[in-house]
């Protein structure tokens, strides 16, 4: 690309969600290519991002969020837009949505006159309840004007829509996200006093896409015959409303007696200690429901940890046979068979080096340019 572009990214939240995370690398990628990238979010703590990206940012004061998750959404749509309507404020050639929010935000600038086209990335299409939020989510799709997935899975979801998008996928920091052992995790473990034993690590929080109760009844079984074993749940800063399935899984919890003092649900990780976290672990327990594409999946491999992951898309379209340990995520039988295999030396000896080498074809400089022509198309396009 000869002329550099002036971007605006946008995601919904300062938090480590997948889809934040993805922004954040993408517009580091991006940055380090030579374009000027802006990475905008609402802040409705006054916080900040989770962490310090090398870009610009741009966080917008949000207005207290009224009870329900809609009203909040909605909210959330008119920050955006109300920062958007100043002029300066929309310097750009470029506005890239990752979210409904965001997406929806940019639809009504678009339909207002205020900006000529936007980006939009799915990173997967959820199912609500309310018909509100399925018609939100509908609009920050069906108003943009080019289109991007991290995997063929939803790229085939936008085709049946009738919307063509290009499959970007994701990245890993293979420098950041490495197999280096050293005193840090022995520390982090103290911190979050984890006995010893095996320890099995779940991220994204206690969510039923994420498959946590299963995940809780194939530790209840993988306890019989490993009771020193260890379960960490991390995660979890998500705007979505979990509140049922959380009850849920805390009734399940209760009931498993004295197999609960072993699961620790420790909640949001400061971002300086994820990759010891990832160290410390002996396995990576991913039996997700429905994925974008399980960036974490590839920040586990590259640290040395074998990943377990559900025999289905988006993961059977990036990992082999031999990449990860695989499981039926309906059934916890599976799950706790898969996690037990995964403590086998012979097993670990050879899915670890496959892991270190599929994380490896995965970085955020390829990820930024890959969206590059379409980039440059959307602006001749805007400009002919």
């Amino acid at each position: 690309m000869s002329r550099l572009l002036r971007i605006a990214m946008l995601t919904h939240s300062t938090n480590p969600r997948g889809g934040v995370v993805h922004a954040m690398q993408l517009s580091e990628a991006l940055t380090a290519l030579g374009h000027e990238v802006v990475l905008h979010a609402p802040d409705a703590k006054g916080a900040g991002f989770f962490r310090n990206p090398a870009c610009g940012t741009v966080c917008i004061p949000a207005d207290p969020a009224p009870a329900g998750m809609t009203a909040m959404v909605e909210q959330r749509i008119a920050d955006y837009v109300r920062h958007f309507e100043n002029p300066a404020a929309r310097d750009f050639d470029i506005f890239h949505a990752h979210d409904g929010i965001s997406g929806n935000a940019l639809a009504t600038l678009k339909q207002r006159g205020l900006i000529p086209a936007f980006v939009r990335t799915v990173h997967h299409i959820d199912q609500f309840t309310d018909p509100r939020l399925m018609e939100l989510q509908d609009r920050s799709i069906d108003m943009a004007d080019v289109f991007f997935t991290v995997s063929a899975t939803w790229r085939q979801a936008l085709l049946e829509r009738g919307q063509a998008a290009t499959v970007v996928g994701n990245g890993v920091d293979v420098d950041r996200f490495a197999p280096v052992w050293n005193g840090e995790q022995t520390a982090l473990r103290d911190r979050l006093e984890l006995p010893p034993g095996p320890t099995f690590l779940s991220v994204g929080g206690v969510e039923a896409r994420k498959n946590t109760i299963a995940i809780l009844d194939a530790f209840r079984q993988l306890r019989v015959v490993l009771p020193d074993a260890q379960l960490l749940i991390a995660g979890g800063a998500s705007l979505l409303d979990h509140q049922g399935y959380q009850e849920e899984f805390r009734s399940e919890l209760a009931m498993l007696r004295e197999h609960a003092a072993a699961v620790h649900l420790i909640g949001p990780v400061a971002d300086r200690d994820m990759p010891n976290l990832y160290r410390l672990a002996d396995a990576l327990v991913f039996p997700s429901l429905k994925e974008g594409f399980g960036l974490v999946v590839l920040e586990a491999m590259a640290s040395g940890v074998p990943a377990i992951v559900s025999s289905i898309a988006p993961f059977t379209e990036y990992l082999s046979t031999d990449d990860a340990i695989w499981c039926d995520p309906h059934h916890p039988a599976s799950i706790a068979e898969a996690m037990a295999l995964s403590l086998v030396p012979q097993i670990r000896d050879r899915i670890i080096p496959r892991g270190l080498d599929v994380a490896a074809r995965f970085s955020w400089r390829r990820v930024g340019e890959a969206h590059l022509s379409a980039y440059a198309s959307l602006k001749e396009a805007i400009h002919a």
